[in-house]
């Protein structure tokens, strides 16, 4: 499909933003022994800036950030054991700016759901961001 010169300076002058929220998994991240046997639940967010207005325009997929990629990137990454979310957190940020191209900035979200830490917590959370938002 041609993209004129007015239709691509439209898309440029906005802010591209894609969002992968809450993907769910099963994992066995943790310090403790029991962790790595039992397991639990995590959540994790995927913020990304990225340039999509050929994908505006042009309606393909091949313009922009595949969401399945990103699900994939964090499902096998969650899939391995670490002691910390830390880790595995760093560990998805390496495969995002590996893997993606375009990648202007990001934004990960690791969640432990109900942490085993002698206390009435939700959940505990680190967050790595990189780039330029």
């Amino acid at each position: 499909m041609y993209v004129t010169y007015e239709q691509r300076a439209f898309c440029i002058a906005m802010k591209h933003l894609i969002e992968v929220n809450n993907i769910k998994l099963y994992a066995y991240h943790g310090c403790l022994e029991e962790e790595g046997k039992i397991g639990g639940n995590y959540s994790v967010d995927v913020h990304m800036r990225t340039d999509f207005s050929a994908a505006a325009v042009s309606d393909e997929l091949s313009q922009t950030i595949d969401y399945v990629l990103v699900n994939k990137i964090v499902a096998e990454e969650m899939a391995i054991r670490s002691k910390l979310i830390e880790h595995v957190g760093q560990r998805i940020v390496s495969r995002l700016q590996q893997e993606i191209k375009n990648l202007d900035a990001f934004r990960v979200k690791v969640t432990k759901i109900c942490p085993p830490i002698n206390g009435d917590v939700e959940n505990v959370a680190i967050i790595i961001e990189g780039g330029n938002w």
